[in-house]
């Protein structure tokens, strides 16, 4: 069974600085800083942040069935503002999914607005319909708006120096 969820987040930061972060490795190096909740580590096994890096993501204590897994990014377009992951090893496959995709897309609304676009696309096995209610937009939404606040926050930080 194929399915995908996506979340949307608008905000009145202009796509090109959040992509700083999204199109990047800022964004393994924040999200255990701003949300270790949900991501306890990110390593970067191999590669600069292009198509082809490797990620090890190590989750918090607590997450039934989730330690660790690895994605690898099969497409970063800095063009379009848009950057895939797919799960390649650990938990998530061995939980049963057949195949795990993010996909975060920064869409231009205005010169100083846009949307951060958030999409898990999955194949679940025959046998494993009950990893169906596993797959929630609740920490890519979480990510989204952490990383909205952190670019202000800065932002603004710099205007007061």
């Amino acid at each position: 069974m194929k399915g995908s969820r996506s979340h949307e987040l608008e905000t009145d930061i202009p796509a090109s600085q959040l992509w700083e972060v999204y199109g990047t490795l800022r964004a393994a190096e924040l999200l255990p800083e701003l949300l270790p909740h949900i991501l306890a580590k990110v390593e970067v096994v191999t590669g600069d942040g292009g198509v082809g890096t490797v990620l090890q993501l190590t989750f918090p204590p607590g997450i039934p069935g989730l330690q660790r897994y690895k994605e690898k990014f099969v497409r970063v377009d800095n063009k379009n503002y848009v950057k895939e992951a797919v799960a390649i090893d650990g938990d998530i496959l061995k939980l049963g999914f057949l195949s795990y995709l993010i996909r975060f897309e920064i869409i231009q609304k205005g010169p100083s607005s846009s949307v951060i676009r958030s999409t898990l696309e999955y194949e679940i096995g025959d046998g494993n319909p009950h990893l169906q209610a596993m797959v929630s937009t609740a920490s890519l939404a979480a990510t989204a708006e952490k990383f909205a606040e952190h670019i202000k926050e800065q932002k603004a930080a710099q205007t007061n120096t």
